[in-house]
């Protein structure tokens, strides 16, 4: 077996020499063929893509959080090569919605043994940007903005933008047009959403599923201390999802305009500022390697 890792070296802070050191000797052991790949921030998706083509693996493997779980996936597409996860990363959310094992070395025997295989959607965003996980605008997209500027990393970091940007916070007018309907709303987030929950545990919804064809728009037209602390506590029981200050609408496309150009954050990343956002669920565009452990399988 030929298995190709795509390891971000920088993701979360967290170093992945361990990890790739017990990866290298396992293989090893059991005749498997195991090549790593570095993304170095230059020119890494055509590299990839160039590494695939030459190296032509039965599975890859990326090692990292979700931006990382992304990067793989786009350069999987139009492939009939599947991929798994190893959660190195400070977000990883989409692992943690597929039942991936927290134990990175676990999580790739997973990956070597499973021959369950699975499709996964992705989201399109305005044609050309992705999302397999999460993307928001509001709130949280600037929370993001402000820890991707910074220097450390980490869940301190993380608290330290949060609560800048909760001091920021400025409702914006959004208009959707989807199934048919035209939904007109005040919010202070919009959330993009092929799964349930993000990184730190929070759902934004009970209804994401990876697999089913449709993505999730979430409106939350307002965040205060008591809805902060129902976030907390749906980490813990979905039960304190807050539904009052939530609108949920399912489809598997929309266009969303807003009164003003807005951030938007796909997966950890700043994509820019868009005024209009054309979103559409490419349904199962990626091979993917899972467990029983997977709710949705």
């Amino acid at each position: 077996m030929k298995l190709l890792a795509v390891v971000n070296p920088i993701s979360g802070g967290v170093d992945k020499n361990p990890f790739i050191k017990k990866a290298v000797t396992l293989c090893e052991n059991y005749g498997l063929d195991l090549k790593i790949f570095k993304t170095t921030g230059q020119d890494d998706e055509a590299h990839l893509k160039a590494e695939l083509k030459t190296f032509n693996p039965d599975k890859v493997v990326s090692v990292g959080g979700d931006g990382t779980t992304l990067f793989t996936a786009k350069a999987l597409l139009n492939t009939n090569i599947c991929m798994g996860i190893i959660p190195l990363g400070s977000a990883n959310g989409m692992a943690v919605e597929l039942g991936v094992s927290e134990d990175p070395l676990q999580a790739f025997k997973d990956i070597i043994m499973s021959n369950i295989i699975t499709d996964l959607d992705l989201v399109c965003v305005n044609k050309e940007h992705y999302s397999i996980h999460i993307g928001d605008v509001g709130i949280n997209a600037n929370i993001v903005e402000g820890y991707d500027k910074d220097t450390s990393r980490g869940m301190t970091t993380y608290i330290k933008h949060f609560i800048e940007a909760l001091n920021k916070v400025d409702p914006f007018q959004v208009n959707i047009a989807c199934n048919q309907k035209v939904y007109h709303k005040k919010v202070v987030m919009l959330g993009l959403c092929n799964g349930r929950k993000y990184g730190t545990g929070v759902p934004l919804n009970k209804e994401g599923n990876p697999m089913d064809g449709r993505f999730e728009i979430v409106l939350i037209e307002k965040i205060n201390a008591n809805l902060l602390i129902k976030a907390g506590l749906s980490s813990i029981n979905e039960a304190f999802i807050d539904n009052e200050n939530n609108t949920v609408i399912s489809t598997s496309h929309a266009k969303i305009t807003f009164n003003e150009p807005r951030l938007l954050q796909l997966d950890g990343e700043v994509i820019g500022t868009f005024k209009t956002l054309d979103v559409s669920l490419l349904k199962g565009a990626v091979k993917f390697i899972t467990t029983q452990q997977n709710v949705y399988v």
